[in-house]
């Protein structure tokens, strides 16, 4: 994934200290009902569709420019899946982050699809059930979007209300 030159300029200042960021993870849907992946050029892996917000974007414009940047498809968003707080990651540099990902359910309706940028080796629809090896966290997305569940979140903890422990 390239980093976008504002995070850049925020680590130019703040070194490697965890940056909590905003991403955008999109299970994009053709008319067939397949699934849009790109095996990624950092892990050689396949994923779902990802990216960064720029400061002032909503996450909706976010995901319709990074499906069309990274794979040429045109899209709309249709609903959000999730919204999930990841483990922090630690880069090859050092540089730490955390993102707080919102899982959006996208419909295709341009476009074609295709290796369009530098993050991707490769770009294809996936029958659902033919679908790569890919990690549970992108399985249970996809299983996510075919289900008309509501918004998952992760719940909170119960208020502490006042009560120490002994």
């Amino acid at each position: 994934m390239a980093t976008p030159q504002f995070i850049l300029d925020i680590r130019a200042k703040a070194g490697d200290t965890l940056l909590f960021l905003p991403g955008v993870v999109m299970v994009v849907f053709d008319d067939r009902g397949r699934v849009l992946l790109n095996r990624r050029t950092d892990t050689g892996r396949w994923a779902l569709l990802s990216g960064i917000p720029d400061p002032g974007e909503q996450p909706a414009e976010a995901a319709v420019r990074e499906i069309e940047e990274e794979t040429g498809v045109l899209a709309i968003v249709e609903r959000v899946l999730s919204v999930f707080t990841n483990e922090p990651v630690v880069y090859p540099n050092g540089d730490r982050a955390q993102y707080i990902d919102i899982v959006l359910r996208c419909r295709a309706v341009g476009g074609e699809a295709r290796v369009n940028d530098d993050e991707s080796l490769d770009v294809r629809w996936f029958a659902v059930d033919e679908l790569p090896e890919l990690g549970p966290t992108a399985r249970g997305r996809i299983e996510l979007a075919l289900r008309d569940d509501p918004t998952w979140f992760a719940p909170a903890a119960p208020a502490d209300r006042g009560h120490r422990a002994p």
